[in-house]
């Protein structure tokens, strides 16, 4: 979760606005790939609940969306985090994630509406935050039944300090609620307990993918074949033995694209308005959503992401949310460059579910994406 605002201003070799948007279409128009300057990454590692800070107390500060929803927020200084002034973004070191970006809060209002409306639904789901910060979109999906939450940030800094405490300080409030909300006095049952599987995750997400849940597949020829003759709704136990969970394991497998367009064929389109089940989900890894909130200010990370997104989204009826701004300046990258690059990879069909323009800021927008 990042902005452009100092990237003008950032110095030497790894300045972001090094190669400029004209300068890599030029390079693509050459046949080339426009390089990624920027300096080396940490490694990526998972975040454990007893490598939260506890120096200090942790304070929040109430974020209050539509609907009356009210989350909290950390109230966290990167000065004290990370050691040096207050600033958006060190190429390398810090991508933001201290911040409280309002697309975040965008997505969480979107969302409701996608709730509402019927389009969407987390119960039972398997849900992934990238670029977490404050981790507010992912506790949202906490807090309306996902059964598995991961949350990823580039910093370990910013998940220690900043995302687990404040996700159990949003879960320890709502489970609060619920007690005392209770018309009967008693406490909730099982299936309203609120107990997600939470996990979190530091590094690049050229990374990610030996650490987060991903789907992949190497399917006999044959049986692919067959199950695009018949109704590949009927098709269940054949696709449990195509499909393997790679979670956790150093296994850089790539899906295999036939295989995704003849599983699609017949059910092309998001099923995310429907319940999760532990046994309804074909798959056994990767996740049912994805949510991204200021993730595609860089045009020399996009590749990444998409390789990334394309790793862990589950087939045929996996979805993301995206939001981000149209544009941004100066760097190339924004919710239309990585739209376009989505749709030039062809895996996947994207719709524009929302658009904020006031005249005068940056146009932030939210985009659906989805399998063919």
């Amino acid at each position: 979760m990042k902005s452009h605002s100092i990237f003008a201003c950032l110095p030497g070799p790894h300045c972001l606005t090094s190669t400029s948007s004209a300068d890599q279409s030029q390079l693509r128009a050459a046949g080339l790939e426009p390089q990624d300057t920027s300096p080396p990454h940490p490694p990526a590692v998972e975040v454990f609940l007893a490598d939260v800070v506890k120096s200090k107390p942790f304070t929040t500060d109430p974020v209050n969306l539509q609907g009356g929803l009210v989350l909290l927020k950390g109230r966290v200084h990167s000065t004290d985090i990370l050691g040096f002034g207050s600033t958006d973004l060190v190429p390398g070191k810090y991508e933001g994630g201290l911040k409280l970006w309002e697309c975040a809060i965008d997505l969480v209002n979107i969302l409701q509406g996608e709730i509402k409306d019927g389009r969407l639904s987390f119960r039972g789901k398997r849900v992934l935050e990238l670029g977490c910060g404050h981790g507010l979109p992912g506790i949202y999906a906490c807090l309306k039944g996902a059964s598995l939450v991961h949350f990823q940030d580039f910093n370990v800094e910013v998940l220690r300090s900043l995302t687990i405490p404040n996700v159990n300080a949003n879960l320890e409030m709502a489970r609060s609620r619920q007690s005392y909300g209770s018309d009967s006095g008693q406490p909730p049952t099982k299936a309203k307990q609120l107990s997600p599987d939470v996990h979190f995750y530091a590094g690049d997400w050229e990374d990610m993918s030996n650490f987060l849940s991903v789907v992949w597949s190497e399917p006999d020829e044959q049986a692919v074949e067959d199950m695009g003759k018949g109704d590949l709704l009927e098709g269940d136990s054949l696709q449990e033995n195509l499909i393997q969970d790679t979670s956790g394991k150093h296994d850089n497998s790539k899906p295999s694209k036939k295989f995704i367009k003849k599983h699609t064929r017949k059910l092309s389109g998001s099923r995310a308005c429907e319940k999760g089940t532990d046994d309804a989900g074909i798959l056994e890894g990767g996740y049912d959503i994805i949510l991204m909130s200021e993730t595609v200010y860089s045009m020399s990370s996009l590749p990444r992401l998409l390789a990334l997104i394309k790793k862990c989204l589950r087939p045929p009826y996996g979805v993301i949310y995206l939001a981000g701004k149209k544009h941004y300046f100066g760097v190339g990258g924004g919710t239309r460059p990585f739209k376009n690059m989505v749709e030039e990879d062809g895996c996947m069909g994207a719709h524009l579910v929302a658009e904020f323009a006031d005249g005068s800021s940056n146009v932030r927008e939210i985009w659906k994406f989805f399998y063919r």
